[in-house]
């Protein structure tokens, strides 16, 4: 007897990110990925129809086509497939499930039982990851005044920003930008990070293609429990022990690294790393996070997610 495998649709898929998806999909034999035509890619009629046959529909599309697109599944009833939206219009919606797998013991489930699920930013990932330990276990106040700083590469941007970089060459080798302090993913590593105030975000793009650092500077002696770095790197390491995609590094390697630490190592993977540089001396920390922009900070946790859904 033939096997029916789950049906997934990549509305969008002909952008960076959708085409990481179809590749990652592509390695997976417990799935079938359907396409439309490409001069039907704008016809809400053909699109409809996908989304009929799909079991799960992928969303790479601007926030407001993403929206557009919701409400044409839903339209579905019944039939209506599940959804992985990759942009940023519903992480903070409510009927929405955050895509982070790793939040904590009961997000993978909560993932794995949803309908809509909303995937996290790349910035967001990093930033959350290295926040929401210390946050459910009290080293970290809620209310308490957090900065997090960040560097991607440029592909993480969008289809104007690679265009500058790779074909008019007109982008500088490094920025910061979101300086006006409103970027759009502050409410998403507020909300999943468990903070109460709102923290300063950061983020600055590289002359390269892909691969993320973000940091979280912290005065220890300034935190209620003045945590040492062990209580840091013990926590982290509880929290994420049992996690297949993250990884926090011993503080043996974090010696051997001098200092230093390269944006692109885990690029092609969907794998991210933490670091705790620390001294107690004098009682300060910076913790990284360390991953693939389009990886673990895009395509590789919407295929963590399609497994988790489809249950393959």
């Amino acid at each position: 007897m033939t096997q029916t495998l789950p049906k997934v649709f990549i509305d969008g898929e002909a952008g960076t990110t959708g085409l990481e998806i179809r590749e990652r999909l592509a390695l997976l034999p417990s799935v079938q990925v359907i396409s439309i035509a490409t001069e039907a890619r704008k016809d809400p009629s053909a699109r409809r129809a996908m989304m009929e046959e799909a079991d799960l529909v992928v969303l790479c599309l601007p926030d407001e086509a993403a929206i557009e697109a919701v409400a044409l599944a839903t339209a579905l009833g019944d039939k209506a497939p599940k959804i992985v939206d990759a942009s940023t219009a519903h992480r903070v919606a409510d009927g929405w499930v955050y895509g982070f797998a790793e939040l904590d013991k009961s997000q993978a489930d909560a993932i794995r039982n949803a309908r809509l699920v909303a995937n996290p930013g790349c910035y967001p990932t990093g930033g959350i990851a290295l926040l929401r330990p210390l946050v459910d276990t009290g080293l970290l106040p809620r209310d308490y005044p957090v900065t997090i700083n960040a560097v991607s590469g440029y592909s993480g941007g969008g289809k104007s920003m690679i265009e500058s970089y790779e074909v008019s060459r007109a982008a500088p080798a490094f920025e910061l930008y979101g300086l006006g302090l409103t970027h759009k993913h502050v409410p998403e590593l507020a909300r999943y990070s468990g903070l109460s105030r709102r923290p300063i975000f950061v983020p600055s793009v590289g002359n390269f293609r892909q691969g993320m650092l973000v940091s979280v500077p912290l005065h220890l002696d300034a935190l209620p429990g003045k945590p040492s770095l062990a209580d840091l790197q013990t926590t982290l390491e509880a929290h994420y022990r049992a996690a297949e995609l993250v990884r926090v590094a011993s503080r043996d390697e974090v010696a051997e690294l001098k200092g230093r630490l390269d944006a692109l190592t885990l690029n092609g993977s969907d794998k991210l790393e933490i670091f705790v540089f620390a001294s107690d001396t004098l009682h300060q920390a910076v913790l990284v996070a360390r991953l693939d922009n389009l990886g673990k900070g895009a395509a590789g946790a919407a295929v963590q997610n399609i497994k988790l859904m489809l249950g393959v």
